[in-house]
C-alpha cells in the first residue's frame, strides 16, 4: 500500500508543475522547450506506468462484482477518452493542457471542450471506477478523477487571473462541458487535422485493446465480461 500511495503521489505532484509558473518556466529556460515537452512525457508515462504497477501489486479486495453493463460503460467511455487525449495534446490550445500551448489560435477541439486532455482522463477514470468494483480500482481511477475536475477548475481560474480583460474573448467560442458552447450557438462544430489524426489513433487503440491488448497488458478482457 505505501508503494502505491507513493506511486500516485508522485505521479500528482508530477502533474502539478505545469500548473506553477516559476517552474515550469525556469525548466523550459534550461531545456529550451521541445526537450522540457519531450522530457515531461517520457517521465509522466513513467510515473503512471508506475501507479498501475503498484496498484495492481495490491491484494484484491471486492467492493461490488463486476457486471456486464459495467464493462460496456468502459468500452463506451474509453474511446472518448482516448480521442480527448490525443486531440487535446497535439492541437494548439492556449487555454490547457497540450503539447502546442504557446500557440495562440486553438484547434477545432477547443469548441468542443477547452479541457479536452482532463476531460479524456476524466472519461477514463470513471469507465474503470464503475467497471472495476474492487478497493484499489476505487482508490486509483477516484484520484484521477478528482485529480481531473481539480485540474480544470484551477487551470480556469489561473488562467482568468493570466489573461485578465482578453479573458471573455479567447473562451467566447469554448467551454469547460463538451459541446455546451455548440449547444449554444457561440461555436460550429469542425474537424481539423489534428482532430481526425485523434479519431484514428483512438480508433486503432480501441481495436487492439478489445482485441487483446488489455487482457495482455492488465490480465482483463473487457469484451468478455461484457458478452458474459
Amino acid at each position: 500500500m505505501n508503494t502505491f500511495l507513493l506511486s500516485l503521489a508522485l505521479f500528482l505532484a508530477l502533474h502539478s508543475i505545469p500548473a506553477i509558473p516559476a517552474i515550469r518556466q525556469s525548466l523550459v529556460a534550461i531545456l529550451g522547450r521541445k526537450v522540457y515537452l519531450a522530457l515531461y512525457s517520457l517521465v509522466s508515462i513513467a510515473a503512471l506506468a508506475w501507479v498501475f504497477h503498484a496498484a495492481l501489486a495490491l491484494d484484491y479486495v471486492e467492493l461490488w462484482a463486476p457486471a456486464a453493463w459495467q464493462a460496456w460503460i468502459a468500452i463506451c467511455l474509453v474511446p472518448i477518452a482516448l480521442f480527448f487525449l490525443v486531440a487535446g495534446l497535439i492541437s494548439p490550445n492556449p487555454l490547457s493542457i497540450s503539447f502546442r500551448r504557446g500557440e495562440q489560435e486553438a484547434g477545432a477541439i477547443v469548441a468542443i471542450t477547452r479541457h479536452p486532455v482532463l476531460w479524456g482522463f476524466l472519461l477514463w477514470a470513471l469507465g474503470h471506477f464503475i467497471a472495476n468494483g474492487d478497493v484499489r480500482s476505487v482508490m486509483l481511477f477516484g484520484a484521477l478523477g478528482i485529480f481531473s475536475i481539480v485540474g480544470m477548475a484551477t487551470t480556469e481560474r489561473r488562467n482568468r487571473r493570466r489573461l485578465g480583460a482578453t479573458w471573455n474573448t479567447m473562451t467566447l467560442g469554448s467551454s469547460v462541458f463538451p459541446f455546451a458552447a455548440m449547444i449554444g450557438g457561440r461555436a460550429p462544430l469542425r474537424i481539423d487535422r489534428p482532430m481526425t489524426i485523434a479519431l484514428v489513433v483512438a480508433a486503432l487503440i480501441t481495436v487492439w485493446l478489445l482485441a487483446g491488448g488489455h487482457a495482455g497488458l492488465f490480465g482483463a478482457d473487457p469484451l468478455a465480461v461484457a458478452t458474459s
